[in-house]
């Protein structure tokens, strides 16, 4: 367990959450779509007066267009990384390897079945998640599936000739009004779901600052990851030792 500097007025104990390649996927993703987002949505609605602000910051048009597909480009090279990354994690460690993010992974389905008890009312014991809450697979998954369709659909925009080569008109309408609705929603469900889950809500407002340092409290731990929490420490007093303990081996994700 190692502790934060003594001169911090909180001289509490953390735990690593998140290693470097985990807050690297994570800060590309989130700039990365940002970009994507204030260049994008401009577009969808043009004929408002802010969108014609922000397409004039970006220097017009034709700049808003090459700074969205850069941004797209950006998003790609970043998920392979994190594929990649993933997939040589799972090939070192394919003896011993676990994979909490997986939704039927073990003690999801229990700990989701106390956590609904829990905030209906009809348990008082709080639920007790391992690596990964629902809400975290929750965000996780969807981003596969908003590479799928957003990523995907803007491929095909991107290659025109060969879309309406091999693919009908009513599905080069479709994926047109898919790829920005669906980029509609992915702005609405973070900037709601999402950045209350992390940041806004009571116990980490105004701030989690997981995504920068990758360490979490003892506090966040027992609240977020009673579960896990229960086996490191059943691991560091097995260990018998005074140093920092990190969760164990599982499929790395950018959270």
């Amino acid at each position: 367990m190692a502790e934060i500097n003594a001169d911090f007025p909180q001289n509490k104990p953390v735990y690593q959450r998140w290693n470097i390649h985990h807050r690297l996927t994570h800060i590309g993703i989130f700039t990365m779509f940002i970009l994507c987002s204030l260049t994008g949505l401009p577009i969808k609605f043009h004929h408002s007066g802010w969108a014609k602000g922000l397409a004039s910051f970006f220097g017009g048009g034709d700049k808003l267009l090459q700074w969205h597909i850069f941004g797209g480009i950006m998003l790609f090279a970043v998920a392979f990384y994190h594929l990649g990354y993933s997939g040589i994690f799972a090939i070192k460690n394919r003896h011993n390897l676990e994979i909490p993010i997986l939704p039927w992974s073990k003690g999801t389905w229990t700990a989701l079945k106390q956590y609904f008890s829990y905030q209906l009312g009809y348990s008082d014991e709080h639920p007790k998640f391992g690596r990964y809450q629902w809400k975290e697979m929750f965000d996780y998954w969807a981003v596969f599936w908003g590479m799928a369709i957003i990523g995907g659909s803007g491929l095909l925009m991107w290659f025109p000739e060969f879309t309406m080569q091999y693919f009908p008109k009513w599905f080069v309408d479709a994926y047109r009004w898919g790829h920005s609705d669906e980029a509609v929603l992915a702005v609405s469900f973070i900037a709601t779901w999402h950045l209350y889950n992390v940041h806004f809500q009571p116990d980490f407002f105004p701030v989690s600052w997981v995504w920068w340092d990758g360490n979490i409290s003892l506090e966040n731990m027992k609240l977020e990851h009673g579960l896990e929490l229960e086996m490191l420490m059943e691991k560091q007093a097995q260990a018998d030792k005074g140093t920092t303990v990190t969760p164990s081996k599982g499929f790395p994700t950018s959270g």
